[in-house]
């Protein structure tokens, strides 16, 4: 699976504990609301791209719909 911007931190955070460090550094709280309203447009694209870095996920090491 991929992070994305829907997703929400508490979710995320949940599924992979390392990835707490990551919002823990951009001052993200850990809530139910998705990334795409807690986090400023100029920082998600880079906040998601560290989260999946972190879990070792990209677009190529996953399927569309799983």
């Amino acid at each position: 699976m991929v992070i994305q911007s829907n997703m929400s931190s508490k979710a995320i955070s949940e599924v992979w504990e390392v990835t707490f460090e990551v919002f823990q550094r951009y001052n993200v709280p850990i809530s139910e609301k998705t990334l795409q309203v807690l986090v400023n447009d100029n920082n998600l694209h880079v906040l998601i791209t560290e989260l999946n870095k972190v879990v070792g996920s990209s677009n190529t090491t996953c399927i569309e719909g799983g």
